[in-house]
């Protein structure tokens, strides 16, 4: 039996772009909830991966793919990288009849054949990130992040999770499937989706028979750097370490089919202009989509991650890249980290459309808020007011009380934080 559907924050936003564009893509992890979310606004479907009629639909989409696209609308066309060539009929089919509203396409992949035309003009891109925790229902949702970009004096809420709480988010996930089903044996989940990654996706986005134990060396190597700014090469330097033999080739391949498959998803780096000469870093950090494939690909239970703080950690800094990720997307906003050569860093930035901007440090040690307050008003310094409007500085923690401290640095407990 189906669970009741969770709302999401891309309702609203695929709501208001159905209302101006002739088609959304919706993009994504698989299992974050692309379809379902579809669904709630789409009046016929077409699911390219039903196997009673997935034999016919793919011939179709070669021979004559505007009967696939006949239907009420919005039509969804559900996971159309299997069929590509549905794009460019719906591209011609909007050209002809006009209007807007007329498609949603979802995509858990990115197809290696690309369509003749990109869509610009026709179709709005929409990215999907797995449940925050204000989708979830575990924010109180006090503070706004949105909110933040004005300024305000004051801010208050209050937190009463902590830290337990926080590892056992981090190995669940934000999969709707896994949040639905509330108490139990959840934590199966990403432990399922790696294994789907391993064994059957990464084979099929494009034909090319791989290797599932490579691909699982590769995501445990890049589990191992989450939340860290390692290179390529010293991820695939963490695999011949253990005495495993991939080549750079072949590490390149699988790395680059994972990011098409949103399994990957790192923080660029922000590189704007500085007062000092300072020389910033220009390599993402490490992330996956969701904290929980990498806590599931070190093999981590809550109990593991609360005996090893530096680890959690991290996987509570890629949590918080989900959540603002996902926040943002409601402004069409920008998330980044920052590290110079000096050594001063934040965690994240966040980057409104008109330019104005704020830092995070996440922090899952209450006694370390004061050194990340001074670290964060340090790099305030250091930015070029030209780069935009420096909006507020935040520490996120994992409880407690939501407050602005006599310095101008907020604090933020993650679970009071909202769009």
């Amino acid at each position: 039996m189906a669970h009741d559907y969770l709302p999401r924050l891309a309702d609203d936003l695929l709501r208001d772009r159905l209302s101006y564009a002739g088609a959304v893509l919706i993009r994504g992890a698989k299992w974050c909830g692309k379809t379902r979310t579809a669904e709630q606004q789409a009046a016929s479907a077409l699911y390219l991966q039903d196997p009673d009629s997935r034999a016919s639909n793919l011939m179709l989409a070669e021979t004559k793919p505007s009967v696939l696209l006949r239907g009420a609308h919005p039509r969804l066309i559900d996971e159309w990288q299997d069929a590509p060539q549905l794009w460019d009929a719906a591209r011609f089919d909007i050209d002809r009849a006009g209007g807007h509203g007329l498609y949603i396409f979802t995509g858990s992949a990115t197809p290696g054949k690309r369509p003749a035309h990109s869509g610009a003009g026709r179709f709005s891109f929409l990215t999907m990130y797995p449940m925050s925790l204000y989708e979830s229902g575990e924010s109180t949702g006090e503070v706004s992040l949105v909110d933040l970009f004005g300024s305000p004096d004051e801010i208050f809420g209050l937190s009463t999770g902590d830290v337990e709480t926080i590892a056992q988010q981090v190995c669940r996930g934000g999969w709707p499937e896994a949040v639905a089903a509330g108490a139990g044996p959840t934590t199966s989940i990403p432990h399922d989706y790696l294994a789907a990654v391993a064994e059957q996706d990464i084979s099929e986005i494009d034909g090319i028979r791989r290797s599932s134990r490579d691909a699982m060396l590769i995501m445990r190597a890049f589990a191992r750097c989450v939340g860290t700014m390692s290179d390529m090469k010293s991820v695939r330097q963490s695999i011949t370490q253990r005495k495993e033999e991939l080549g750079r080739t072949t590490f390149n391949d699988y790395v680059s089919s994972l990011r098409r498959l949103y399994v990957f998803d790192d923080l660029e780096a922000w590189r704007p202009s500085l007062q000092a000469r300072t020389r910033v870093s220009a390599t993402p950090t490490r992330h996956f989509v969701d904290p929980s494939l990498a806590a599931a690909a070190l093999g981590a239970t809550s109990d593991m991650l609360l005996a090893d703080m530096p680890t959690l950690g991290l996987l509570f800094e890629s949590l918080c890249v989900r959540d603002l990720r996902a926040y943002l997307s409601t402004i069409r906003g920008e998330l980044y980290h920052y590290h110079d050569m000096t050594g001063l860093e934040a965690d994240a930035i966040a980057v409104s459309p008109d330019g104005s901007w704020g830092a995070f440090e996440m922090k899952i040690n209450p006694n370390a808020t004061d050194a990340a307050a001074a670290s964060l008003k340090k790099l305030a310094n250091k930015v070029d007011e030209s780069v935009g409007r420096m909006a507020f500085l935040a520490v996120i923690t994992t409880s407690g009380y939501a407050y602005r401290r006599d310095d101008g640095v907020y604090v933020i407990p993650i679970s009071c934080l909202a769009p």
